[in-house]
């Protein structure tokens, strides 16, 4: 394309100079941890990569491998877009070397537009636009460029797209346009379209467009159409054209909505407010009434119509700022109008009719059910209320009161939020309205509405925190003294105890601005410390750590207590509702006498009461407080009941129903009640309610098949920990035994569930016995084992009953430990001589467990338990008597170890080599009869114990395949590997089949032996 000589542009060979070339030595810039770059280090890629079009852009391969490549380096600098501004000019200087060489063949030059396109992405364009080439003679080269383009091409929009914002520069030109017409007859008699009809032809074929173009279009519009020559002769006529658009075509439909986008877009980037232009604003409000976008479904249609009513607002009213605003605001705010203007005197003035429409499509844009038009609403009230007289914007903010009414949605009271803050940080909400708008404030910092199993309200807070952040800077500090402790208090706890971490964040950010520049807030400086932006970042450590320093400030313990127990026990979130219990047993301490008194007596109606979440959270709350006042009284060598009445007593003996819809929350927040009350160590000896207590941990065992699956283990967790604390706290008597008839019906009863045909039965009653004291296992001990042996047996019936045999495993392990070694000893109290093999033997079975089912390998479970099981009864014995680990026993357990750290799933794998890892490097003492220790001590160094990655086949099948070198291993290793080299995951097999070892010589010389 012929487009005269190049100019504006610098060479090829000057482009890494104009990029910035790396001296000889000089290190790369540095990126941190956190990805921060230092600067613009692929300058001299990019200039290749711009300098080597000419040769790539033929094939599409190596064009597509360019264009992506650029892409990939672009876009790691949008984050940091300023390293590129150095570089900007140089980079577009060559590329419109290309646009300019009269041999560029279009797809070149396509390219070329492409890659400026990418850089304005990641740059914008605002940055990017000044510098195009902007004399006068590039006007008829771009304007003719852009006349050739194909407006419906979809592979050459960038073109298009930069050709119009090139074309919004140079239309700044200081000269008027019929200049550049001349003779406007051609050669061939006809006559010529003038330049200025050109580009509004240009810009009104480009605003209908359904692409990027449409965009550059309204920015050409918004800068040519307020150029003096333009406005006095064409924009009335532009003008129309728009409206008559915006008023035929409907948002609807797809073409409709891609016009509408179109116009308004060139109507809000429309400079309005500049003088003369307030004439046509009520017709063009009028139009937009027409439209009735805010009925609109299309989101960007709703926010353009939001952004064009508060500027359209704007031109009603005097462009001056308000002197009634309150003083700290005036103080941290810039001036947004000249001197002259803020001198003016505070007249009065008539107010447009028009100003009240505006208002109240404001006030409705509030409610919009997308946050970017509240956001936009918001903002426009700021502004049109800064210019208004004192009473009217009373008025405005009266309106935006109504916002907050239990009536309206959370759209209403994020909106209102955001007008709020607006308001607030421009000074346009005086001293007189503080009252007014604290409690709502106060209540949008906790609002939280439930809407089926979850909430919303989270944007509603964050907002909140905002108009927080904004009093800061908008009032002094004596103004906002009444308010200080309600607002601190609020603060922080929301800074702690807010579900969502960008609220708790928001809080956060909001109270160091106020303890910065208000320096009222008690304590600001060591809440800062502790619950800074990174620390509330973690909501346990919110809850269990920092709630407790700030509890520890008296102005915070009482609203922090208030709002666990009357917005977070009962929420939504069951995380939520045991996280609070928790934080209340911690917070106890704190205020001892206010939890007995108020706290405790206003949760026990609520543990009886029809809501679910209430009753859950209730009961947790009083298991956590009364075992911390419990504990606080011994500590402090008083009396369990020092701070129970007869009527607390009574209230947490209550029986409360956990059947039915609720069974899966009720049982194990009852059951851990019985737990915190027996550890709490209650006068409950004796009375009836022990016996209720047993028969629910009974029951919510027989019952965990009625149960999710998701429930069940936490059920089952429960139940045995209140088991074992109820046994331990009150069927011992003085002298450390149990009642013979009670411990008679407890462990036959339990034994003989073990054979029951429901396997979550077995499960339960397996993991109880487990749990139970010495005591009681005292003289039943064979009996235990025996039962539970039966249970991992695997019999035609049972055989996918691996959750049984698992938990049966577990409990055995669990019983070896309760009742202790001694080799001589009974059989029926220790382990000892006579039943240690019997474990082994037991234990043993449970590793040679492959059984699978519909859910996979269901035997894992089992070997993974039985490893464990293994490892703990081992050093128990190790550590106590380890003359009863014969050698056999012990080469039995390091083979099979062996094996299962040749799995070719990764989780059991890992298991089994921590296991083995464990065994061998125990030193307190070590285990004995070890086979090929030394041998196996330098395979696995004892300082590889806690790096090496078991769960990465390329680190551990290395290792494994050693084994094969010894005898002891070489048969069990050599079976897990054959397991694992015929799976189906690569990343098992390939690191075997890489090893040195020869397995299949191995395999041989074991066949022939």
């Amino acid at each position: 394309m012929d487009l005269g000589e190049p100019h504006h542009v610098t060479a090829p060979e000057t482009l890494e100079k104009a990029l910035g070339e790396k001296k000889e030595g000089e290190e790369p810039a540095a990126i941190s941890a956190r990805n921060i770059l230092d600067s613009f280090t692929e300058s001299r890629e990019v200039a290749e990569l711009i300098g080597n079009l000419r040769e790539v852009f033929a094939e599409l391969v190596t064009r597509e491998m360019a264009v992506e490549r650029f892409i990939g380096i672009m876009d790691k600098y949008q984050e940091q877009p300023h390293l590129l501004d150095h570089h900007l000019e140089g980079m577009m200087n060559s590329l419109l070397e290309i646009v300019w060489d009269s041999g560029s063949p279009p797809p070149l030059v396509h390219l070329a537009f492409k890659f400026l396109y990418i850089i304005t992405k990641v740059r914008g364009y605002k940055r990017f636009l000044p510098l195009f080439p902007h004399e006068v003679r590039d006007l008829q080269p771009v304007l003719d460029m852009l006349a050739k383009q194909n407006p419906r091409d979809p592979e050459t929009w960038e073109t298009r797209y930069m050709l119009l914002l090139w074309l919004s520069m140079i239309c700044l030109i200081p000269f008027d346009l019929a200049r550049f017409d001349g003779n406007l007859v051609s050669l061939e008699g006809q006559a010529r379209q003038p330049t200025m009809d050109r580009i509004l032809d240009m810009a009104k074929c480009y605003l209908v467009v359904s692409d990027k173009a449409r965009d550059a279009a309204a920015v050409l519009v918004s800068k040519f159409i307020v150029r003096p020559d333009v406005k006095q002769s064409r924009m009335a006529d532009f003008l129309d054209w728009m409206l008559s658009m915006l008023s035929k075509s409907s948002s609807q439909t797809m073409e409709g909505t891609v016009i509408v986008n179109g116009m308004l877009q060139a109507l809000v980037n429309t400079a309005f407010p500049l003088k003369d232009c307030w004439v046509y604003a009520a017709t063009v409000l009028e139009c937009l009434d027409s439209c009735k976008l805010s009925e609109s479904n299309q989101m960007v249609l709703r926010k353009l119509g939001m952004k064009l009513v508060q500027r359209l607002g704007l031109t009603f009213v005097k462009p001056k700022v308000a002197k009634w605003r309150s003083g700290a605001a005036v103080q941290n705010q810039k001036r947004e109008v000249s001197p002259a203007e803020a001198d003016d005197d505070d007249e009065e003035y008539d107010i447009p009719a028009e100003i009240e429409n505006v208002v109240e499509q404001l006030l409705v844009g509030l409610k919009d059910k997308d946050t970017i038009v509240r956001w936009s609403a918001a903002k426009g009230i700021g502004r049109i209320t800064g210019r208004l007289p004192k009473e009217l914007a009373d008025d405005v903010i009266g309106s935006l009161l109504d916002c907050f009414s239990f009536q309206e949605t959370d759209n209403a009271w994020h909106g209102g939020c955001l007008a709020l803050a607006e308001l607030g940080r421009r000074g346009l909400l005086l001293p007189s309205r503080i009252p007014d708008v604290v409690p709502v404030m106060l209540k949008a910092l906790t609002y939280d509405e439930k809407r089926g199993a979850c909430s919303v309200g989270s944007n509603v807070r964050d907002a909140a925190c905002y108009v927080c952040w904004a009093f800061a800077r908008a009032y002094e500090p004596a103004e906002l003294i009444p308010f200080i402790s309600h607002i601190s208090s609020a603060l922080v706890i929301a800074a702690v105890f807010d579900r969502d971490v960008n609220c708790r964040r928001a809080a956060s950010a909001a109270f160091q601005e106020n303890v910065g520049r208000q320096g009222t807030f008690p304590h600001g400086i060591d809440i800062l410390t502790a619950a800074d932006y990174f620390a509330v970042g973690n909501r346990v450590n919110c809850y269990l750590t920092i709630s407790v320093y700030i509890a520890g400030f008296s102005e915070y313990t009482q609203p922090m207590i208030d709002h666990l127990v009357n917005m977070k026990i009962n929420h939504w979130d069951s995380v939520i509702r045991e996280l609070s219990t928790k934080a209340l047993h911690n917070i106890t301490p704190q205020a001892p006498e206010y939890m007995a008194n108020v706290v405790l007596p206003r949760l026990l109606p609520l543990s009886v009461g029809s809501d679910l979440h209430t009753r859950h959270g209730a009961i947790l709350a009083c298991a956590e407080i009364t075992h911390a006042l419990c504990k606080l009284a011994q500590d402090n060598n008083r009396s369990v009941t020092y701070y129970f009445t007869e009527k607390s007593l009574e209230g947490l003996k209550l029986f409360l129903l956990c059947r039915g819809l609720g069974g899966e929350l009720m049982r194990p927040a009852v059951c851990t009640l019985i737990e915190k009350l027996s550890l709490s160590k209650m006068p409950f000896r004796g009375d009836p309610i022990i016996s209720g207590w047993q028969w629910l941990i009974n029951d919510s065992l027989r019952h965990l098949t009625l149960v999710s699956s998701a429930a069940r283990q936490h059920i089952k967790e429960s139940a045995v920990s209140a088991l074992a604390a109820l046994c331990n706290e009150f069927y011992i008597n003085e002298r450390g035994e149990a009642d013979p008839a009670l411990q008679d019906e407890l462990v036959t009863q339990y034994v003989s569930e073990l054979q029951n045909s429901e396997e979550m039965i077995r499960c339960g009653f397996s993991r109880a016995l487990g749990a139970l004291p010495r005591f009681l296992l005292k003289g039943r001990l064979q009996q235990v084992l025996e039962g539970l042996k039966k249970v991992t047996v695997i019999s035609p019936e049972d055989v996918s009953f691996a959750e049984a045999r698992r938990d049966a495993l577990i409990a055995i392990a669990k019983v070896c430990q309760t009742v202790g070694v001694k080799g001589d000893g009974c059989q029926q109290e220790f382990v000892c001589r006579d039943n240690v093999d019997q474990i082994y033997a037991t234990l043993l079975t449970g590793v040679t467990d492959y059984t699978t089912d519909s859910r996979g390998d269901v035997g894992g479970w089992v070997r993974e338990a039985a490893m464990s099981s293994l490892m703990e009864v081992t050093l128990l014995l190790v550590q106590n008597e380890a003359e009863l680990i014969n050698a056999s026993i012990c080469k039995q357990i390091m083979c099979w170890l062996a094996q299962q750290s040749a799995e070719k799933i990764d989780k059991f794998r890992a298991h089994a080599g921590s296991v083995f890892l464990t065994l061998l490097h125990f030193d307190h003492p070590a285990v004995p009869h070890i086979p090929h220790r030394e041998e196996l001590e330098r395979i696995f160094p004892r300082w590889e114990k806690e790096t090496l990655n078991w769960n990465a086949a390329s680190e551990a099948f290395p290792r494994i395949t050693q084994l094969l070198g010894l005898p002891a291993y070489q048969y069990h290793v050599l079976l897990g590997l054959s397991v694992s080299v015929g799976g189906l995951t690569e990343t098992t097999v390939r690191p075997l089949t890489n090893q040195s070892p020869d397995v299949g010589q191995v395999s041989q010389s074991l066949m022939g032996s």
